[in-house]
C-alpha cells in the first residue's frame, strides 16, 4: 500500500490536502504489469483506475477497417482510467503496456465510497479525473485528425496561391 507522501509527487494530485492524500493512499495498492499486457479492454466494465509510477501504457481505440489504433501514450505520473466515474461504467478505450509498468491501482467502489463520505475529497477527485478526461479528448482529437487527414490536401494546399503569384489562374 502506498503512502500519502509517495503520492504527493503526482502532479495530478496537487489539489488534494495531505489528509486527502493519506485517504487516497489507503485506498490504493501497488500493481505491476508486464510488457504487452492488456490492462483495459474497450467496452468492458470499468471498475478501477491507476496512477502510473513508471513505464508507458498505450491507449488504443478500435477503428473500423484499421483495427486498434494508438491514440495516446501515457507515462510516469499519468492517470489511466476515468470511465468508472460515469455510467454505464465501461471503458471507452483500450490500454496495453509498452514495457513493464509500475502503478498504484484504486478500486472504483472504494473511491466512490470515500467521495460520498467526504464531498470535498470527492470534488477534488472528480476535478482531477475531468482534467485527465479533457487532456484525453484533446489528444484523441489531434490523433484522429492526423489519421484521417487527406495527404493530397496537405500537399496541394499552397498551390493555387503559388500559381496566382506567377500569373497563373
Amino acid at each position: 500500500m502506498p503512502t500519502g507522501d509517495e503520492l504527493s509527487p503526482f502532479g495530478r494530485l496537487t489539489a488534494l490536502s495531505a489528509e486527502e492524500l493519506d485517504t487516497l493512499a489507503r485506498a490504493g495498492r501497488d500493481v505491476t504489469f508486464p510488457a504487452e499486457h492488456r490492462v483495459i479492454g474497450e467496452g468492458r466494465p470499468a471498475d478501477r483506475c491507476w496512477l502510473i509510477r513508471h513505464g508507458r501504457i498505450l491507449l488504443d481505440a478500435q477503428v473500423p477497417g484499421r483495427g486498434e489504433i494508438v491514440i495516446q501514450t501515457l507515462g510516469d505520473g499519468d492517470l489511466l482510467g476515468w470511465s468508472w466515474l460515469v455510467p454505464p461504467y465501461r471503458w471507452h478505450f483500450g490500454a496495453v503496456t509498452a514495457e513493464p509498468v509500475d502503478t498504484v491501482e484504486f478500486d472504483a467502489r472504494t473511491l466512490a465510497a470515500l467521495a460520498d463520505q467526504d464531498p470535498r475529497f470527492g470534488r477534488a477527485l472528480a476535478l482531477m479525473l475531468f482534467e485527465a478526461l479533457l487532456e484525453r479528448l484533446q489528444a484523441t482529437r489531434a490523433r484522429l485528425l492526423d489519421l484521417y487527414r487527406n495527404p493530397a490536401e496537405t500537399c496541394t494546399a499552397g498551390l493555387p496561391r503559388i500559381a496566382a503569384a506567377r500569373g497563373g489562374r
